[in-house]
């Protein structure tokens, strides 16, 4: 059974102020430094007992593959301690451990042997490895010419050809397909019911809630929590996420949707939990869309949208012009940019009724929408239009991918979105005659 104990773990770099400084330190019989420490990561306490799944979370640059190298003895700690039992794999960087110029024949047998599996037993193991790779004529090709999602294919298929004390894996199965990684997670699944204690960075909330029973987030290279893994997730998701928090006790106590938004002018749009400050702002101006809110089973701006639960959308915008016909809309997008649903004041109300608005008007709009999507990160975009909405409109001011939000889903289908399909199956289903 695999154990994991890390005690008082920290890395640190040398920096040198010029390039000749490491030079003198070297040439300095006094052996006095020229260099300062750069610490990555600090104070690092933790125990992984034996078949438990443990994640680790954390924006890039947190330390999160620096602690793994330490763990799996890739790189030697500048204090502290590492004690593990057991054998240990471990799918750290893409292709580490790779001869490009060599087969992947070739690397899957240095591969195995550096992993301690005698001659024989390679052979033996070989056909398994082909056949969960899944790549075909390509494990006789050099691997330089494989793709990122080919390597990755082949080194989970080496890492896990004999189920682990201690498995590790960070972050590499991101770069497989959707196929692969239901595969992979599956014989993870299988390791987790043997006993395999697992250990997995990843940036997906879903993937850690779903895999780990509790997890660590690392902020400025220390465990800022070790919780569950739904609470760490939920933490993760608020700090690569979120804004400036808002008063959800004054929130509560209000009872109009229009006191819901700040009462002022002023633009606050970009201190809400969510707000991309990527986004993509136009228009020809008149308009302002100064804030917004997002609200979903009785949580304000929530970290996440569980499926089928309905979303409030809400945003302000400030007019500095007189206008005979207003028009707000609202847009989802995925992370690539795909256009997801986009609708308006007129498509969603039905309705032919103008929103006329004078200079030094302030409204707040609203739209309610089950967000019927498979798990993952969606951006949402909002704008406000002058015009007939059956003819031409004109725009005023447009945050596209503005938002971020994060939909959690318990049980996922294929492709992004949910058409609610229904199923029968029965000797009395009636099949329409064809005429």
């Amino acid at each position: 059974m695999g154990t994991i104990s890390v005690s008082n773990l920290g890395k640190a770099y040398k920096q040198y102020p010029t390039r000749w400084s490491r030079l003198l330190e070297w040439l300095d019989f006094r052996k006095q430094p020229k260099h300062n420490l750069k610490w990555v990561l600090q104070d690092i306490n933790f125990n992984v007992q034996p078949g438990e799944s443990v994640g680790i979370m954390g924006v890039n640059g947190s330390g999160k593959s620096t602690l793994l190298k330490m763990i799996t003895g890739t790189t030697q700690p500048t204090s502290g301690s590492v004690h593990i039992t057991g054998r240990v794999a471990a799918l750290l960087e893409l292709g580490m451990g790779f001869h490009p110029d060599f087969t992947g024949r070739q690397n899957v047998i240095m591969s195995a042997q550096l992993m301690g599996i005698g001659a024989e037993e390679i052979l033996d193991l070989l056909p398994e490895i082909e056949s969960f790779a899944e790549i075909g004529d390509y494990l006789d090709q050099p691997v330089r010419i494989y793709s990122s999602g080919m390597q990755v294919r082949l080194a989970f298929s080496v890492a896990t050809a004999l189920r682990p004390d201690i498995l590790i894996v960070d972050e590499a199965l991101s770069v497989g397909d959707a196929y692969f990684q239901a595969k992979c997670f599956q014989k993870i699944a299988q390791f987790k019911e043997a006993g395999t204690t697992l250990l997995l960075v990843s940036h997906s909330a879903g993937d850690v809630v779903k895999h780990c029973d509790r997890a660590l987030l690392i902020k400025d290279g220390r465990i800022a929590i070790d919780s569950s893994s739904r609470i760490v997730s939920n933490m993760y998701l608020d700090l690569l996420f979120g804004g400036k928090k808002v008063d959800s006790s004054n929130l509560n106590a209000l009872s109009k949707e229009e006191k819901i938004l700040a009462d002022s002018r002023e633009d606050v749009f970009h201190t809400r939990v969510g707000y991309r400050k990527e986004e993509h702002r136009w228009g020809a101006g008149g308009a302002s869309i100064i804030d917004f809110h997002i609200r979903s089973g009785g949580q304000d701006y929530p970290s996440k949208i569980e499926d089928n639960d309905t979303v409030d959308f809400y945003y302000k915008v400030h007019f500095q012009q007189d206008f005979s016909s207003v028009v707000p809309g609202i847009l989802v997008k995925t992370l690539e940019g795909i256009f997801l649903y986009g609708t308006n004041s007129f498509i969603a109300s039905k309705s032919s009724d103008l929103i006329s608005v004078k200079a030094g008007d302030s409204k707040i709009f609203k739209f309610s929408m089950p967000m019927k999507l498979n798990e993952g990160h969606y951006l949402v975009s909002f704008g406000i239009s002058s015009g007939d909405s059956a003819e031409d409109l004109t725009p005023l001011d447009r945050r596209y991918d503005s938002v971020i939000i994060y939909i959690a889903r318990k049980l996922q289908f294929w492709g992004l979105m949910d058409l609610g399909a229904d199923f029968h199956c029965n000797d009395s289903i009636q099949v329409p005659e064809i005429r």
